[in-house]
């Protein structure tokens, strides 16, 4: 399980003295320092509550399995159609990463023109987030990478 920090936003003071500055940032760190202390714990409490239930546990349980076979599927659905399309490279590597995210290979120009012309994001090192594919999207995705790897160069 995962759970993000509880970031409320920001607190910004413009100050226009040296004194001042150095009161509210003495005032603000006593503040804090509780916070910092004694962070919240609402992420823990919910883990402790569905890990130590059968049936909340069995339920997590299966959903995590229902994701983890969704996103081998993808992969799996993804290599198929690029080596279907005879796409340039080998792309095993697609089906022996593990986990939501797949480094794909593509050039930082490769990236550019998936986004440009087709709207396909993702990260310029070529990293993509597997969690994006679907059934629907995932032939779409194949060619514009078998189109994107004949028409640019590295």
């Amino acid at each position: 399980m995962h759970f993000e920090d509880e970031r409320a936003g920001n607190l910004t003071f413009v100050l226009n003295s040296v004194e001042n500055i150095k009161a509210v940032k003495s005032q603000v760190t006593m503040i804090v320092r509780g916070m910092y202390s004694n962070p919240p714990n609402h992420g823990a409490r919910t883990v402790s509550t569905i890990l130590n239930n059968d049936e909340f546990k069995n339920e997590w349980m299966n959903t995590l399995k229902l994701m983890t076979d969704r996103i081998k599927a993808m992969r799996k659905a993804l290599r198929e159609n690029l080596e279907k399309l005879g796409t340039i490279g080998t792309w095993n590597h697609i089906t022996d990463q593990i986990g939501m995210f797949s480094y794909t290979g593509l050039s930082e120009s490769h990236v550019e023109y998936l986004r440009n012309k087709y709207h396909i994001y993702m990260l310029r090192s070529g990293r993509i987030n597997i969690c994006g594919l679907n059934t629907n999207n995932i032939q779409y995705v194949a060619e514009a990478i078998t189109d994107t790897l004949l028409n640019v160069t590295k």
